[in-house]
């Protein structure tokens, strides 16, 4: 008697955006190399509300005014020769080579959503016929299961859920429940008849309740701030002349803006590093960050981390000016090198050493003064603090495209060295982020220029540093530390920022029910995960067998989903072991004839395509050992499957759009979405 063959694994990513993208391109490119066996075979559901590739960030319906944030030629999906992966190098376009435009420019966001759909459509069309997708334009709002058995995935608009062998999540920034002050202002704004936005996407946000001509409130320099400059001015049908003028159209607002450091980011750097470049990592690499790890208890990261990061980006800055200013050294470059390596980070000993071989302090690298450049200022009236912040946006366009300081380029890639060997350490608190995004990822420079131009045309006023507000009787007020005799008030408050979702303040239901089911989480309301490929924690010390996350929402954050080329991306190593690691299980229960017998596996998917932002980032891959293509796969699930405890993520079925029990499998749309852009 002939046995029923099993049903084939099945594994549920949950987001499809930039990062299942990149997830999904590592799929096909080590099943193409045979890692999953000669004729692989599974399941694969996309679960997501917003189009698969671009997602919500990167979704075609949004102003076509907002940029994104990198150049075109910085921008890339794919690996390369300088990523150090298990899996197989495929190279693919750039940004700027896919779509025909020159490399520096920064295009807008809905031409790079084409970009990631285009890449989205590549990696699916090139898996094998045996490896069967299905796309679900819903959201996913509970995970349960054992950990040594199938899990169901519960969607928002069907009745059964999906049950998967792996299930995968990449969910991209998330969204977060109010603070208290913000539950406040909200509150406040409802009694009294006023507008208050809270932390938010602001492509997302209802602008409308910010009245023409009327002062509204913003607290936040940063690129939220910069959608809502733009949006506000531009997108309310002002424009610029030849000369960069601004024309207004009577339409705009007047914002009050402030923040904690006062002042906008630093602009995109405007040329390219010619000549030596510095060695990096040197004083923070591998052996440091293990060093880091070896250390008992946890690490405190202005204490004990911080030293050698600011250690590592002294080098680089120092190693340039020994190459362009050899002159500002009271020293040789030999004493100089020997001095500083010799010099110890946490004892003062590197400071003192600096000082006497760099004697001008406008040559050193103060990265105090770099992070809080209003610290200690003040000004007696709103006008004086205009001049202080318009020269400093002219200083910094200046500084900032003006080679002669290309010592700012090389900590600008010591930073992003950084960056990468971070990821070992785990989440490390929010101070680094933002120091590095107020360094690193500032705006371009014809944002800062406008930014500068709406300030002269009396559409922008500063506030400066630690910017506070209150509610007042009919009003928000605002203060700052750079303004102590000034308040402003308005009746719309702007919060230009994304949400922060810390431990507690959580939105998504799938993943409060992960924490409470035991799912490990830091105090920012990170999911925990493995740095190597992403396999989620336990509270317990264990890691969940079945259970993969990937992305901003996950303690492994940090580089973006696609990267510069040419950088040995941490993000595109961490997919490839992920990636792996998903085969491996697949083929092992394909051996094993331990595939799930599902309810509805078959196809049954939401009407859309799914998709959904993400990005993240891990120190180093590793990966199991390949499944030769010339034999039976016959690889293990990726991990003991541990103790028989439940996964069971949270009773409510949340909230999600109720689009019926419908379910019609998405067929994949191989049209020209390039052309669409053009």
């Amino acid at each position: 008697m002939t046995s029923a063959p099993a049903d084939p694994p099945v594994v549920v990513v949950v987001g499809a955006g930039p990062r299942a993208t990149g997830l999904l391109e590592r799929i096909a490119a080590n099943t193409a190399a045979g890692y999953a066996g000669p004729d692989p075979a599974f399941v694969l559901h996309l679960v997501d509300p917003y189009p698969p590739g671009p997602g919500r960030i990167w979704r075609r319906e949004q102003s076509p005014l907002l940029w994104m944030n990198s150049m075109a030629e910085d921008t890339t999906l794919f690996t390369d020769e300088t990523v150090e992966i298990e899996g197989p190098v495929v190279p693919g376009p750039a940004l700027h080579e896919w779509a025909g435009i020159e490399g520096r420019t920064f295009p807008d966001r809905r031409t790079q959503g084409a970009y990631l759909r285009w890449a989205y459509e590549r990696a699916r069309a090139a898996l094998p016929p045996g490896v069967v997708v299905h796309e679900h334009r819903t959201r996913a709002v509970r995970l349960e299961g054992p950990r040594e058995g199938p899990q169901s995935v519960w969607l928002a608009d069907r009745e059964t859920p999906l049950t998967a062998d792996l299930v995968v999540l990449t969910l991209g920034h998330q969204e977060a429940e109010l603070a208290p002050e913000e539950r406040q202002f909200t509150a406040h704004a409802a009694r009294e008849g006023l507008t208050y936005l809270p932390p938010d996407y602001t492509a997302d946000t209802d602008l409308r309740g910010l009245r023409a001509g009327e002062p509204v409130l913003v607290r936040g320099l940063g690129l939220a701030f910069v959608d809502l400059m733009v949006l506000l001015t531009e997108g309310r049908g002002g424009r610029w002349t030849p000369e960069g003028r601004y024309v207004p159209s009577g339409k705009e607002p007047v914002l009050y803006v402030g923040s904690r450091r006062g002042v906008p980011y630093h602009v995109k750097l405007g040329y390219r590093l010619e000549g030596e470049l510095p060695e990096l990592p040197r004083f923070f690499g591998p052996a440091q960050t293990s060093a880091l790890l070896a250390r008992p208890g946890a690490l405190d990261f202005r204490a004990d981390v911080w030293p050698l990061v600011a250690k590592e980006l002294g080098w680089a800055h120092y190693h340039r000016l020994l190459t362009t200013r050899p002159h500002a050294f009271a020293v040789d470059r030999a004493a100089f090198e020997s001095g500083y390596a010799a010099a110890d980070p946490y004892d003062g000993s590197l400071d003192a050493f600096v000082r006497t071989a760099v004697p001008e302090a406008a040559d050193r690298l103060d990265l105090d003064a770099l992070d809080r450049p209003l610290a200690g200022w003040t000004a007696r009236t709103q006008e004086e603090a205009q001049a202080r912040l318009l020269a400093h946006i002219d200083a910094d366009l200046d500084r900032r495209h003006d080679p002669a300081h290309s010592e700012d380029l090389a900590v600008f890639m010591a930073l992003l060295s950084v960056y990468g060997q971070l990821m070992r350490l785990g989440d490390l608190g929010t101070w680094w982020h933002g120091f590095f995004s107020f360094l690193a990822s500032g705006p371009p420079g014809p944002r800062l220029r406008a930014l500068r131009g709406l300030a002269e045309a009396g559409l922008v006023r500063f506030l400066g540093a630690d910017m506070t507000v209150r509610a007042v009787d009919g009003a928000f007020e605002a203060r700052s530390a750079s303004l102590p005799e000034h308040a402003v008030r308005a009746r719309a408050l702007v919060e230009a920022r994304l949400p922060q979702p810390e431990a507690g303040r959580v939105r998504d239901p799938l993943l409060r029910g992960l924490f409470a089911a035991g799912a490990a989480a830091t105090g920012d309301g990170l999911l925990a995960v493995t740095p190597e490929d992403g396999r989620v924690r336990w509270s317990d010390g264990s890691t969940h067998p079945r259970l993969f996350a990937l992305g901003p929402h996950t303690d492994a954050r940090g580089a973006g989903a696609f990267t510069r080329p040419r950088t040995n991306s941490p993000a595109f190593r961490q997919n490839d072991a992920t990636a792996r690691a998903l085969l491996a299980g697949v083929a092992g229960l394909r051996v094993s004839g331990a595939g799930v017998a599902r309810a509805g596996a078959g196809g049954e998917g939401a009407e859309g395509e799914g998709g959904g932002g993400g990005s993240g980032v891990v120190a180093s891959a590793s990966a199991p050992a390949p499944v030769p293509a010339s034999t039976p796969a016959s690889a293990p699930l990726p991990a003991s499957l541990g103790a028989s405890e439940a996964l069971s993520a949270g009773p409510e079925s949340g909230p999600g759009p109720a689009r019926g029990p419908g379910s019609a499998s998405v067929p994949t749309a191989t049209s020209a979405v390039k052309e669409s852009v053009r």
